[in-house]
């Protein structure tokens, strides 16, 4: 019988945040959990930066922020202190995305929690870590890509140099790892009733994503006798990563009739079955290349060849016969053209934006028996204060109020 539970759903998440580093708690979000974010009255200013902006929110807030409620507590009252604490009594977690310390300079911290909860899971993700001399440098989400290596500076005509554009990788996969850690931290906590402080920085995750790269150049370090290219090349290194692409040729990206491919015919049976397919096997009678990872670098007189083939045929043609004749080719699409591709469109039905304010992928994991909710659109500065105090502290009005009046909500509360 079908589960009708989210898989988070006993899980209970108090959520301190600026900005991108909130994403941590959308992942549990989107797997169930209830997620309370607690603002100060004036609130997140997420929902301005960056663009676009739809109907006077960013797209940046309606996705990180969605599926979760919004308190608004002023932690510089020892009232909005207090509610704080209350909170993180009855949570699993609590997490403060923003710089280490930022709670524990209100008495927040994990060593203040823990005496109230002692099973509490305390995470902090940041920019740089808890640790190292960049722990206090302000930082924005490209810094991290920076950083790790990941963005290479370009000039533009007039010598100026510019962010190129790329992909985000450490404001996406910090939070991802930092989920991945939390829920760990909670398993380990409902077995032992002892919680844990837990510590992520967003530039360790750009560098441990790209690992392989890093790890090559460490591995050049050493000798040759100790550290060559593979048997394909004759052994000679190649440049690590998809830098070592450059020269393929069995491996590379094709134009098309109408678009681009890439052609990945490294292993000597799918180059074949390619050959067999476009009624060249003179080509595999030329050049059989070796049985793996042999990308016929650097012969442009077989590139030649092949540019030419692939431009006879439009991208959706070359995929189907991918497919068909066992060889693997991809499409090449765009941040602006994969919402169109067939495949994205099977595997992602988008949250529409007449519900969520934004057109939105939804969360990437699947479970058989659709267990995942559907969030919420994501909250005005606040939206939840009196619910959150009656529904999950069990305040009676007589409090909410005298909170209130005490300025625990701000000022001009919602």
């Amino acid at each position: 019988m079908p589960h009708t539970r989210p898989p988070l759903a006993s899980l209970r998440v108090i959520e301190s945040s600026l900005l991108g580093p909130g994403a941590i708690g959308t992942h549990l979000a989107d797997l169930g959990a209830e997620v309370i974010k607690v603002e100060s009255p004036s609130g997140d200013y997420i929902r301005e930066m960056t663009w676009p902006i739809i109907e006077g929110v960013s797209l940046l807030h309606l996705h990180v922020h969605r599926g979760k409620q919004s308190i608004a507590l002023d932690l510089r009252t020892p009232e909005g202190v207090e509610v704080y604490r209350d909170l993180a009594r009855g949570a699993d977690v609590v997490i403060e995305a923003m710089r280490p310390g930022s709670l524990g300079r209100r008495g927040l911290g994990y060593e203040d929690l823990r005496t109230l909860n002692p099973k509490l899971v305390f995470c902090n993700i940041s920019g740089y870590g808890a640790t190292g001399p960049y722990r206090d440098l302000p930082s924005h989400g490209i810094a991290f890509d920076t950083w790790g290596g990941v963005v290479k500076p370009e000039y533009d005509a007039e010598g100026y140099c510019f962010i190129p554009e790329h992909a985000s990788i450490g404001m996406h996969a910090g939070p991802m790892f930092g989920a991945m850690g939390i829920l760990a931290a909670v398993i380990r906590a409902r077995d032992s009733g002892e919680g844990c402080a837990l510590e992520i920085g967003q530039s360790d995750s750009t560098a441990y994503m790209d690992w392989y790269r890093i790890e090559s150049w460490l591995a050049y370090e050493r000798p040759e006798s100790e550290v060559t290219g593979n048997k394909a090349d004759d052994y000679v290194r190649r440049a690590p990563g998809t830098a070592g692409m450059k020269e393929g040729v069995r491996y590379q990206i094709y134009e098309s009739a109408d678009g681009h491919v890439l052609f990945m015919a490294s292993e000597q049976a799918f180059w074949k079955n390619f050959c067999e397919c476009v009624g060249r096997m003179d080509l595999f009678e030329r050049w059989p290349g070796s049985k793996y990872a042999d990308h016929a670098r650097g012969n442009r007189e077989l590139q030649a060849v092949l540019r030419d083939i692939f431009k006879q045929k439009t991208s959706a043609e070359w995929i189907r016969l991918g497919g068909e004749k066992n060889f693997p080719v991809a499409p090449v699409n765009t941040p602006q053209s994969i919402a169109w591709d067939p495949q994205f469109q099977a595997r992602f039905p988008l949250y529409p934006h007449p519900q969520h304010g934004a057109d939105m992928l939804p969360f990437p994991v699947k479970f058989s028996d659709g267990a995942l909710p559907v969030p919420g659109k994501a909250p005005t500065v606040g939206e939840h204060t009196r619910q959150v105090m009656r529904d999950v502290l069990g305040y009676d009005a007589e409090r909410i109020a005298a909170l209130e009046a005490a300025g625990a909500f701000g000022r001009q509360s919602p």
